[in-house]
C-alpha cells in the first residue's frame, strides 16, 4: 500500500477534528449564561458595551469578557477598629454593613473592587464618629452611632452604584481599665441604692406601727368611755328603779311600819297610850281593807304618788326613753372597732380611723349635749 495517501487521510482527519473543535469552543464562546440574582458587564476588545440580563445572551466569542455583579442584598463584615473617645477613653468596636448594588454600570466603571471600597470607608467612619463622641454615649446610643455612619456613607456609596441598607455596630468595647472602674461604679451605686430603700423600709415601718398603736389607743379610749357611760346609766337606771318601786309601796308601807309599832308598844308594860290622829286614821282606813266593813267612809288604801318635783327630779317619767338609750349604747358593734384596730395595726389605707384630735372634739361634743339635757330636765 502506497505510504503517501494514507498519511494524507490522517492528515484529513486531523484538520477535520481540529475544526469541528474549533466550532464547538467558538459556539461555547458566543453564548453567556446569566443567573437570576445577578447582572452581568460585557466588554468587547476591553470596550464596555451593555450589561448582560439573566438568561442568555450572544456575545462576540474569544474577544469578550464578562464581570458578574450580584444584585442582593450582602454583607460586609467590618474589622474590629481602635479609636478614642473624646472624652480621652480608648474604645473598640466592630460592625456590620449591608449593601446592595443598585447600578452594576457604575459599580463597574466608577470603583475598582465596591466591596473592598465600602468596607474601608466604613472603618474609617466608624473609628470617626466614636472620635466625636464620649464613652458614655458610646455605650449607650447604639441607634444614633449606627445612623450616623450610614449617613456619612450614603452619599460616596451612591456615585458607586451602591446603596447602604443598614448599619450595625455589633460590639464597643472600653479598655479594661474602664471596664474595673465602670464595675467598681456600678457596684458602688447598686449597694447605695440597696441601703436607701432598706432605710426607707424601716422608716415607713416605723411611722406605721406608731401611727397604729396611736389608733388602737384611740380606739381603746372610746370603748372605755363607752363603757364608763354605760355604767353611769345603769347606776343612775337602778336609782330611779329603786325609786319607782319605793313610790309603788306608797301608804301602805307606812302603815304597815306603823303597825310593826303598835306591836312593840302593846308589848310595853304602860296601860296609857298616845297615839297621833293620823295614825288612827291609818289603822282605820287600813282595818277597812282588810275587813271590807264600812265603819270607815273613806277609801281603801292606795299608794301615794309622788308630786311633780319629786317625779321629775327622779326622772321617772323620762325612765322608759332612758332605758332606750341604755340599750341603743349597749349594740355598739364591738366588733367593728376590733377590725378598725386590726385594720390600722396590718396598714390598711383603707381603714377609717378617725384622727385623736377628731375623736377629743367629738367628746368634747357629747360632754357638752349631757350637760345641755341636764340643764333642760332641771
Amino acid at each position: 500500500m502506497d505510504p503517501v495517501p494514507l498519511q494524507f487521510g490522517f492528515g484529513l482527519l486531523s484538520v477535520g477534528l481540529l475544526f469541528l473543535m474549533l466550532v464547538v469552543i467558538t459556539l461555547w464562546q458566543s453564548f453567556e449564561i446569566v443567573d437570576a440574582y445577578e447582572k452581568k458587564a460585557l466588554t468587547v476588545f476591553g470596550e464596555y458595551r451593555k450589561l448582560l440580563e439573566p438568561g442568555i445572551s450572544v456575545i462576540p466569542p474569544f474577544v469578550s469578557r464578562t464581570y458578574a455583579f450580584d444584585m442582593r442584598t450582602q454583607t460586609l463584615d467590618v474589622p474590629r477598629q481602635e479609636a478614642i473617645t473624646r472624652d480621652n477613653s480608648p474604645v473598640t468596636a466592630d460592625a456590620v454593613v449591608y449593601i446592595k448594588v443598585m447600578d452594576a454600570k457604575k459599580a463597574f466603571l466608577e470603583v475598582d473592587d465596591y466591596k473592598k471600597a465600602v468596607s474601608n470607608l466604613a472603618q474609617t467612619t466608624l473609628r470617626a464618629v466614636l472620635g466625636d463622641m464620649e464613652l458614655d454615649d458610646t455605650l449607650n446610643k447604639r441607634q444614633e452611632i449606627n445612623a450616623k455612619i450610614r449617613e456619612e456613607l450614603d452619599e460616596p456609596t451612591d456615585e458607586w452604584g451602591i446603596r447602604v441598607e443598614s448599619v450595625e455596630v455589633r460590639e464597643v468595647n472600653p479598655s479594661k481599665d474602664v471596664q474595673q472602674a465602670m464595675e467598681q461604679q456600678t457596684s458602688a451605686e447598686r449597694r447605695r441604692r440597696a441601703m436607701i430603700l432598706e432605710a426607707q423600709g424601716e422608716r415607713r415601718s416605723a411611722v406605721e406601727q406608731a401611727e397604729g398603736d396611736k389608733q388602737s389607743n384611740i380606739i381603746r379610749a372610746q370603748g372605755e368611755k363607752q363603757s364608763q357611760i354605760l355604767e353611769a346609766q345603769g347606776d343612775a337606771i337602778s336609782t330611779v328603779l329603786r325609786a319607782r318601786s319605793a313610790e309603788s309601796m306608797g301608804e301602805r308601807a307606812i302603815i304597815e311600819r306603823g303597825m310593826e309599832t303598835l306591836e312593840s308598844i302593846g308589848q310595853g308594860e304602860s296601860t296609857t297610850f298616845v297615839l297621833p290622829q293620823e295614825l288612827t286614821s291609818l289603822v282605820g282606813r287600813y282595818g277597812k281593807s282588810l275587813s271590807g266593813s264600812d265603819v270607815q267612809g273613806m277609801e281603801g288604801l292606795e299608794g301615794q304618788e309622788f308630786d311633780d318635783d319629786t317625779r321629775k327630779m327622779l326622772g321617772l317619767d323620762n325612765i322608759d326613753e332612758i332605758i332606750g338609750q341604755i340599750d341603743e349604747a349597749a349594740e355598739m358593734d364591738v366588733e367593728e372597732l376590733e377590725k378598725e384596730a386590726e385594720a390600722v395595726k396590718t396598714g390598711d389605707a383603707g381603714a377609717n380611723i378617725k384622727s385623736a384630735d377628731e375623736v377629743i372634739q367629738e367628746m368634747d361634743e357629747e360632754e357638752a349635749e349631757a350637760v345641755q339635757e341636764v340643764e333642760r330636765e332641771t
